[in-house]
């Protein structure tokens, strides 16, 4: 695992101390990640849309759309 040093201001530093404390964080480490992991998967959930909305209209979403869909997911798992 690779060692990264940042610089905060005093108030962002209470902060982060304030949310370890409070979030049952062990350290500011494990807070940052956590937030770096949200940011990435915020970022993975952005470019989805976007290649949703780029994509070609699809039919309407009626009940016979969601009840394929549905027939699709219990060939797919067994329960």
């Amino acid at each position: 695992m690779g060692t990264m040093n940042i610089s905060l201001p005093d108030s962002l530093k209470a902060f982060v101390e304030q949310q370890v404390a409070q979030g049952g964080y062990g350290t500011s480490s494990e807070y940052i990640r956590e937030l770096i992991r949200k940011d990435q998967d915020r970022s993975a959930l952005r470019l989805l849309a976007l290649e949703g909305a780029a994509s070609p209209p699809a039919g309407p979403a009626d009940d016979a759309y969601f009840d394929g869909l549905r027939a699709r997911i219990r060939q797919q798992h067994t329960w």
